[in-house]
């Protein structure tokens, strides 16, 4: 009791040094500290507990100040990992994976995702509704909520379970019951907390027709897929189960239904080399059958109970150590397309778990000081975001400097045309739509032999601006989405003849497209192109 007490002392101590109207930049760590040596605490307050004790006034006023991770929101949205319960992978299992009883297949159970997924027994509901909670604490707007369901393949669960498991997450958002998944998805679409997005993870072959017809009719907008890499030689050797076709395939299936793709790359794999590994990566940017959206890089790492962990006792593997992945990944870096987002270099792993492998934890800034040194440069769209060059501290454009470009690729035999708002000369970028022209593959009833564009993504970046509010010095709720979208239906009519256009819209923006005139066609937005 006398802690709690004392705990409350400490935060009001802060609070008050805080709020004194200082110009001085305090350091809020020696604070806590200096007043807790005081009161004897052996924890420091976390900035929740202080923000909890500030007036309506105060709060705001601190919010920038004590608000932590300000990254998480800083591309426009936040992010919520829900772990799926742990089943088998339906294959099997890959060399490197490791098997932890309890959690799900591919996953230590140390991940941050995976610790809430075990304390909340994996219920989809707590899940979700405490890391809303979390954010909420630490100063986050919780108005626009991007749901990504990790835990392995999770299309290869019982459809029953799917389902469900996407409406207590859904539910959890909303802050209401449902009756059905359909229910959820109704109510997801009119709540003011809004779903901007549901990811899922698969691998390859569990992304075919009627695999992706399932997740559409849940909501899903786009889909991380284990490529890992792109020898087939390799794939062998890791027992991956699945060949080089079958990501093809995946890829084809995926786009030419409207969502969005994010590989999954493993540089370091056995049967690798740096170098098959750099014309691999080069293969995936180039060659029309891959090119996806996003990427995730996980250097390959030796976990004990793994495949390769005998291996690498017997010597006859061994993951490349630090300098050769910061090499290599600088490289890869250099050479990424304008139009693909690198998401994560390197997973949650602590690293008292990694046998063999990279373990330092901040890989992406050693890429980018090495890249620095060699002149290098990277393209991607995480490094051009007008919300990451924010926090960096550089200059900021103004309206006046920004054009609409548009750049046309393409990709699973079908064309790709990503249209930006961004300053040329800078390459700062403020948002962008990824619009297609599907294949004749495109099996969808709404998409096939329809003469048809489609837009899979539409995002305006910067900091998280909530719905309904505005911000003079940030870019969201400006114009800029409706811009893009204009300019998609623009491109399609003119250059393209097409008389219609879907968009793949998460949950909680398809009252948007409402207003611009769209409406509910199966899971996507549609509007009629007039001449």
């Amino acid at each position: 009791m006398k802690d709690e007490k004392d705990q409350k002392a400490v935060c009001k101590e802060v609070l008050s040094q805080l709020t004194e109207g200082s110009d001085k930049k305090l350091d809020i760590n020696k604070l806590k500290l200096e007043s807790s040596k005081r009161y004897k605490l052996e924890v420091l307050p976390k900035n929740s507990e202080i923000l909890s004790l500030a007036s309506s006034a105060d709060f705001q006023k601190l919010l920038p100040t004590l608000q932590l991770k300000k990254v998480r929101s800083i591309s426009g949205v936040n992010i919520i990992s829900v772990m799926s319960h742990p089943r088998e992978c339906p294959h099997g299992r890959c060399a490197y994976c490791p098997l932890v009883e309890g959690v799900p297949s591919s996953y230590t159970g140390k991940e941050p995702a995976a610790m809430r997924g075990i304390q909340n027994e994996f219920d989809p509901y707590n899940q979700v509704k405490s890391r809303l909670d979390q954010l909420k604490a630490i100063g986050h707007s919780i108005n626009k909520i991007e749901l990504i369901v990790q835990g392995g393949t999770f299309p290869a669960s019982p459809i029953e379970y799917q389902r469900s498991f996407i409406q207590g997450c859904l539910d959890a958002i909303t802050n209401e019951p449902s009756s059905s998944l359909k229910d959820s998805m109704n109510k997801a679409t009119m709540s003011k907390n809004k779903n901007v997005g549901i990811t899922l993870e698969t691998r390859p072959d569990y992304a075919t027709k009627n695999e992706v017809d399932n997740m559409l009719s849940m909501g899903v907008t786009r889909v991380e897929v284990g490529v890992q890499n792109l020898y087939d030689d390799v794939y062998d050797l890791i027992e991956r189960g699945h060949d080089l076709e079958a990501v093809t395939k995946a890829f084809q299936t995926l786009r030419d239904s409207g969502l969005k793709i994010v590989a999954h790359m493993m540089p370091g794999l056995p049967g690798s080399t740096t170098q098959r590994d750099l014309k691999a990566f080069n293969r995936l940017f180039n060659d029309q059958a891959f090119k996806p959206d996003m990427l995730k890089i996980y250097p390959c790492l030796v976990l004990e109970g793994t495949k390769i962990h005998e291996w690498w006792l017997k010597g006859s593997y061994q993951p490349y150590d630090l300098e050769q992945t910061i090499d290599l990944i600088a490289q890869i870096k250099n050479i990424v397309p304008p139009w693909v987002r690198i998401m994560r270099i390197q997973r949650d792993i602590p690293a008292q778990l990694i046998v063999a492998g990279v373990t330092k934890g901040n890989l992406r800034e050693l890429i980018l000081k090495k890249m620095k040194e060699k002149g290098l440069n990277c393209n991607c769209i995480r490094c051009r975001e007008v919300g990451h060059r924010l926090i960096k501290g550089e200059k900021m454009p103004v309206p006046d400097d920004l054009k609409i470009v548009t750049r046309t690729y393409d990709a699973s035999n079908g064309e790709e045309i990503f249209i930006s708002v961004e300053n040329p000369d800078s390459g700062c970028l403020i948002g962008y739509t990824r619009l297609r022209i599907p294949s004749e593959q495109a099996h969808r009833k709404e998409i096939a032999g329809k003469n048809t564009g489609l837009i899979r993504e539409i995002h305006v970046l910067g900091p998280l601006v909530p719905v309904g509010e505005t911000d003079p010095l940030l870019w969201q709720h400006k114009g800029y989405g409706s811009t893009l979208i204009n300019k998609a239906e623009e491109i399609v009519q003119t250059e393209y003849a097409c008389k219609k256009i879907l968009v793949t819209s998460a949950l909680g923006s398809r009252r948007y497209f409402m207003k611009l005139g769209y409406s509910l066609e199966g899971p996507y937005m549609s509007k009629k192109l007039e001449r």
